[in-house]
């Protein structure tokens, strides 16, 4: 155990994280996560803006590895790994406030005596264009869908998704912009099919 430690010591983030691809080995990958556990927990805490959170982060944040680091090709973990960080403190930030307004809306609605109720009708278009977006995204080819879905759901820039998928910043631009096209003609044509 002493000489496998001493070896994993040794090698550079690289080097592990190809170990770490080549066996599942979760002490690899621990041992690898636990170099940059200090900044995980900085940039939680930075976000989140509260202790224990950030440390219910730390552990889910590990637990994701193990199926987002097959998914992408990482030359540079720590930048990867900021960028995951960033975007999952992002998604529980939204998802708090979400839920948050849905509880304000739940609360108005159940509680409070003069409310005005919206008709389901009202908020079935919304409901049902984004099922149909969800539907015409996962059409799309692999690049254009990992690149559009980075955009719009989880917020990051241009380089940020360059980073992560290690792609150039003029390939991620071209891939959201013919993803949008795409959308756009797929959109359409669910429309053409409805009123047919």
């Amino acid at each position: 155990m002493k000489i496998l430690q001493k070896n994993i010591d040794k090698k550079d983030d690289y080097e592990l994280l190809k170990q770490y691809l080549d066996t599942g080995d979760l002490e690899i990958l621990g041992e690898l996560y636990n170099r940059y556990i200090h900044l995980v927990y900085g940039v939680c805490l930075k976000y989140l803006n509260d202790r224990e959170e950030s440390k219910d982060a730390v552990n889910k944040i590990f637990e994701n590895l193990i199926g987002e680091i097959p998914k992408f090709e990482i030359q540079n973990f720590r930048s990867w790994l900021y960028v995951v960080t960033k975007n999952y403190c992002l998604m529980e930030i939204r998802k708090n406030k979400t839920e948050k307004r849905r509880f304000e809306k739940f609360s108005s609605e159940h509680f409070m005596e003069s409310t005005e109720v919206l008709h389901p009708i009202d908020e079935a278009p919304e409901s049902s264009l984004e099922d149909q977006l969800k539907g015409c995204i996962e059409k799309l080819k692999s690049e254009q869908q990992k690149c559009i879905h980075m955009f719009y759901y989880e917020k990051m820039c241009y380089k940020e998704i360059s980073g992560a998928l290690d792609l150039d910043i003029s390939k991620v631009k071209s891939f959201i912009q013919n993803g949008k096209r795409n959308l756009k003609i797929c959109l359409e044509q669910h429309t053409v099919n409805q009123d047919v």
